[in-house]
């Protein structure tokens, strides 16, 4: 049986929209893309618990919008580049990874493909198979659909000191009732608080 985990950066308010640049999602007026950068992750103990989490990574499952972030970054920057960056673009290009769309009907990155019409079927499909972690990055709204169909097994937690009062979060109003157990906790240097939770009956 496979593992769906999510893994998300998160504000103190829990905002999750556009850590990574400015440009990387302006919907609804968002103007603090790229709020993560103030913060060091990929340097000493964070890069050290990112490439471990990552060595991990079998597969990857997205929303529309990300995956088209994804596939317009890791999707062809340079398998050769150095350190992690390259680590990671060589991983992505090799898995499979999985697309909840209603709008897409091709996808041009290597080894995507679409779960269709029943995406929590599909899902649970993925899952039921072996193998280890299928990744969600980013994707509020299908994170959203896999919790209400209970198929969320870990989040993983990146929680910046930082508030910004606006934007996508990823337990909106309405999320569907959760029960957690938290499984770990520790504090980067830079005064990111990284939390695990599983789910309470797998804890």
């Amino acid at each position: 049986m496979s593992t769906i985990v999510v893994q998300a950066f998160m504000t103190l308010d829990g905002v999750v929209q556009a850590g990574g640049g400015p440009e990387e999602d302006r919907e609804g007026g968002f103007e603090h893309g790229g709020w993560q950068d103030r913060y060091v992750v990929d340097e000493g103990e964070g890069a050290t618990l990112v490439a471990e989490w990552e060595s991990k990574t079998e597969a990857l499952l997205f929303g529309r919008k990300t995956y088209e972030i994804f596939a317009g970054s890791w999707g062809v920057w340079d398998e050769n580049a150095e350190g992690l960056q390259g680590e990671f673009t060589r991983r992505y290009n090799r898995i499979p990874k999985y697309v909840a769309s209603r709008t897409l009907t091709e996808l041009g990155w290597k080894n995507s493909q679409l779960l269709g019409p029943d995406v929590p079927g599909a899902v649970q499909s993925l899952r039921a198979q072996p193998g280890g972690e299928i990744r969600v990055w980013g994707s509020t709204q299908l994170i959203r659909t896999l919790a209400e169909h209970d198929l969320v097994d870990e989040y993983r937690l990146l929680v910046y000191p930082i508030v910004l009062g606006t934007g996508k979060r990823l337990f909106s109003d309405g999320f569907p009732l959760s029960t957690l157990a938290l499984v770990e906790t520790r504090a980067l240097p830079s005064g990111i608080l990284v939390n695990t939770y599983r789910r309470a009956d797998a804890s």
